[in-house]
């Protein structure tokens, strides 16, 4: 069992930056793949940004390339999401998620949400324009 603990929300200006970062319980987390996710109110979860269990690898949605950047620390049990220039249309909730590592470099399946078992409860990020 595993489970997430996001921080880091709030309001923020367009152009601005905020810090997401969630931590994770649980003696197997360098074993799991971990994803950001999100969902604008009347949206669909859609999915952001994701890293291998060992960091090498990451993938992201095309409209956050370059902007958005995830990193994680299997030491400590955290993933990291930093997003920078934000926009009005990056308001949403952000769930972190974590799954089972079996992707094997194939970056679709880091970008189905049904391949993550555990949710955190999500973090507002709100981007004024």
């Amino acid at each position: 069992q595993v489970q997430l603990v996001e921080s880091g929300g709030g309001l923020v200006q367009a152009g601005g930056s905020l810090r997401l970062s969630c931590a994770a319980s649980g003696r197997t987390f360098s074993s799991y793949a971990m994803g950001w996710f999100r969902q604008a109110p009347g949206q669909d979860r859609e999915f952001v940004a994701a890293i291998i269990w060992s960091g090498s690898s990451t993938y992201y949605t095309d409209s956050v390339k370059g902007r958005f950047t995830i990193s994680r620390d299997n030491a400590k049990h955290t993933v990291t999401l930093q997003m920078n220039s934000l926009k009005p249309e990056d308001t949403a909730v952000y769930y972190c998620a974590a799954g089972w590592d079996r992707g094997q470099g194939d970056g679709s399946y880091y970008r189905r949400s049904s391949n993550y078992a555990y949710w955190g409860q999500g973090t507002q990020v709100t981007v004024s324009s």
